[in-house]
């Protein structure tokens, strides 16, 4: 633009139209916390976690921060849930105030009035807990869900919506058989039996010997308490292959406060007399059990489900599938080639076959991407489990024949995927490829993370055996829901022309047909894949709110990603919108239009990089970052990232930078930044920090400035190295004046100050200090 021929109002206004509007959120600072200001909604679980097609009932949603609950976000089309009550359990001093007026009542003469009065005050008392087991799961919400009759079979997301924003998902199920549910176990009391209060705080223990009767096929939803048992008494006749599965840790993948970190659930088949006939905790190296018993004889049969050591609370909850039911135990090959048809051999229980153990099935993979997709088959009654198949773009095919050394050695051309099995035990399957000098090679299996129960060791040779390359166990971080990665990658740069060996084994010396993997055997193809956590964000309308976007890099890839919104809605802005060369995450802001918004908005995120050339583009899958028995860390995909405009009358302080971008931040200097942004008010004044800074910077001095304020930052030379590249996140808080007489009377209020949200991302990087004349070169 030519500033000389701008109009000289606009270009003021330009100029001042920062500063003018943070003067207007400061006038308004205290009506703006007073609308709304708060912890994002937390949900523990939901109970039952699912239902059938076509049914109507109650769920309870256990969870913190849940006050003024307004409605509920479901994944997916063919579900409907309403709020019907939210309950807070009251505190000890209401409590008191409470107990006091109905004796009071219940000693006077007791009229419409009172009797109502007497009524309403049964109900409150009835949320009192002296001392919350758990405080997150203390609230509870109760829905009404209604499922249509063609809703899709199938997981889907639920959340709680709050003034707050949008809570974290919880998986709830649709599907096809009859269920049963236990009554929902919440640490309520009754209104109508209030001398039960003072048990209240007791653990609930589930009797084993009542057993509830249910008919299969069906799915049953329970919870387990405190050293609990549940028990359910059916029929089944004789050579009936009896499928019991549960779902627990499936349902609330990880307990921060609990080891090893999720229910784990264990169930006994039982018959009539108490005889033990099968039992499980687990199911290969899933945490969640499986059964498949064939039924000796008609009659009756208890399954009985606790957790393997006698923990519980409310959100020990299950659902455990039983019946003459579909269930795939093991399918090969693991995977196909995009855009061909691949046969599926399955193997399992009750198949839809004329042999109920063994079926094959067709994956058609026209038109898909790389990725894993479900596959699953349906007989009269429902669709089995599902299970992972894999489609890469690489040439795909089946190992055939013993290749158990150098000698017999299947010969491959690279780039391939192979299909294969360890058929005998403690053998080596090896294939033999040509390589050349400098070449860098990669391999690596999949099977655990397909669901195969192996433990892959992979190693490579060369023409005289020599072992230049070793792996077990790899990690990798975009498998949030394993905790024992048993796949192996290695790559290595191969010195020389000739013949050179890959060898696949099992580190557990485990063979068989189900002992099943995935080969992948090319030069590096370098890539990546984008997570953001959290899932949901709760933006005030004009302000702004950071979260983390993670690269899982890919066979060495190591550029940069600028990142961007894909179709967001006009006014989202994404601030900080790259990833640096080499590094693995970066913390961004995203700024929310100001204007109203009644629903969360889905967003979507992505990233591009080049990569020999070309311009590879990825989608972020958004994230929930759960921590798993106080110490690890996990990142667990969730279907939707989902952003609440909340307060949008509240104030806009967006603290425009008046300085250039990306920030120079000097190795042992400190370098001012000027930000559109006035500290002081009559009411208060602002104050800044940063916000999980990089080592070695730091806030030295904020001060009034020419148009705002100036914010003084040291870089640390012991700390902070030249090179280092990302994105300064500023938090800011008000501290409103407090008049002295208050003050001396009540300290707290004089150091109270509220949290008012973050600015932009400011995009810095840390350089030397500019060489002097005379210095040494």
């Amino acid at each position: 633009m030519n500033h000389a021929k701008t109009p000289f109002r606009w270009l003021f206004w330009r100029k001042l139209r920062p500063l003018v509007c943070a003067v207007a959120m400061l006038a308004s600072l205290p009506q703006a916390w007073a609308q709304g200001q708060g912890n994002p909604p937390r949900i523990g679980y939901i109970y039952p976690a699912g239902g059938r097609q076509g049914a109507t009932f109650d769920v309870t949603v256990g969870g913190e921060f849940l006050e003024g609950v307004k409605g509920v976000y479901l994944s997916g089309v063919g579900v409907q849930a309403t709020v019907r009550q939210y309950v807070k359990p009251i505190p000890q001093q209401q409590f008191n105030t409470l107990r006091d007026r109905l004796k009071e009542l219940q000693d006077g003469e007791k009229d419409a009035n009172a009797l109502a009065e007497i009524s309403q005050i049964k109900e409150k008392m009835a949320t009192f807990l002296r001392k919350p087991a758990t405080p997150a799961l203390a609230e509870t919400v109760h829905l009404e869900v209604v499922i249509a009759p063609d809703a899709p079979v199938g997981q889907r997301e639920m959340r709680l919506i709050t003034p707050n924003g949008v809570s974290n998902p919880r998986i709830f199920c649709i599907g096809q058989l009859n269920e049963f549910s236990e009554a929902a176990s919440v640490t309520q009391g009754d209104p109508n039996n209030l001398p039960q209060l003072r048990n209240l705080n007791q653990p609930r223990i589930s009797r084993p010997a009542h057993e509830t009767p249910i008919t299969i096929p069906a799915v049953i939803n329970g919870q387990i308490l405190p050293g609990g048992a549940n028990r359910y008494r059916f029929s089944a006749r004789k050579g009936a292959q009896l499928i019991v599965a549960a779902s627990a840790r499936e349902l609330n993948p990880y307990l921060a406060d609990t080891v090893p970190g999720w229910f784990q659930a264990a169930i006994t088949l039982m018959d009539v007399k108490g005889k033990e006939l099968a039992y499980a905790d687990h199911y290969r190296f899933h945490p969640d059990p499986v059964l498949c018993f064939k039924i000796p004889e008609d009659g009756e049969y208890v399954l009985e489900i606790r957790d393997s050591i006698y923990r519980g609370r409310e959100d020990f909850v299950y659902r455990i599938t039983v019946g003459e039911v579909p269930f795939i135990t093991d399918f090969f090959p693991l995977g196909g080639q995009d855009g061909k048809k691949t046969t599926v051999e399955l193997v399992g229980a009750n198949l839809p076959a004329a042999n109920p153990s063994a079926m094959t099935t067709m994956f058609d993979a026209s038109g898909k991407t790389p990725a894993v997709y479900p596959l699953s088959v349906q007989d009269k009654t429902c669709c089995s489990n599902n299970i992972s198949f894999a489609v890469d773009s690489l040439l795909s095919f089946q190992a055939k024949g013993v290749h158990e050394s150098a000698g017999h050695a299947q010969a491959v051309a690279l780039p391939v995927v192979i299909n294969g099995r360890i058929e005998r035990p403690g053998k080596w399957d090896v294939y033999s490829f040509a390589g050349r000098a400098g070449q860098e090679i990669v391999a690596e299996i999949t099977a655990r993370r397909l669901g195969s129960p192996m433990d892959s060791v992979l190693k490579l040779t060369d023409i005289t055996g020599k072992v230049l390359a070793f792996n077990d166990d790899w990690d990798d971080k975009a498998a949030g829901l394993e905790t024992h990665h048993a796949d192996s990658y290695l790559r290595a740069k191969l010195a020389a022309d000739g013949t050179y060996f890959i060898h696949v084994g099992d580190a557990q010396k485990q063979f068989g047909p189900q002992v099943a993997y995935r080969l992948r055997l090319s030069e590096p193809r370098p890539d990546f894949q984008l997570r953001i956590a959290p899932s949901a964000l709760a933006i005030r309308g004009g302000a702004s709110a950071a979260f983390t976007v993670y690269a899982l890099r890919q066979d060495g890839f190591a550029g940069e990603i600028p990142l961007s919104l894909t179709a967001a809605p006009e006014g989202f802005v994404l601030g900080g919108g790259r990833i640096p060369a080499g590094q693995d995450q970066i913390r961004v802001t995203l700024t929310a239009p100001f204007r109203a918004a009644q629903e969360p908005i889905s967003l979507a995120l992505e990233g591009r990089a080049q990569v020999h050339g070309e311009t590879i583009t990825r989608r972020a899958v958004p994230c929930e970052d759960m921590m798993q028995a106080f110490a690890y860390r996990h990142l667990v995909a969730a279907q939707e990232f989902l952003v609440t405009i909340v307060n949008r009358n509240g104030p806009r302080f967006a603290g425009d930078m008046l300085d250039a971008v990306p920030l120079k931040l000097t190795v042992g200097a400190v370098t001012p930044v000027r930000l559109a942004l006035p500290l002081r008010t009559p009411r208060g004044q602002l104050e800044l920090e940063l916000d999980d800074p990089p080592a070695g910077i730091t806030v030295e001095k904020v001060s009034a400035a020419e148009g705002g304020c100036q914010v003084a930052l040291r870089c640390d030379g012991a700390k902070a190295k030249a090179g280092v590249e990302g994105n300064l996140i500023i938090r800011v808080f008000f501290r409103p004046i407090v008049p002295a007489s208050v003050a001396a009377t009540r300290p707290a209020a004089a150091n109270r100050r509220l949290p008012l949200g973050t600015l932009a991302a400011i995009p810095f990087q840390v350089v030397d200090r500019p060489a002097k004349d005379g210095d040494a070169e």
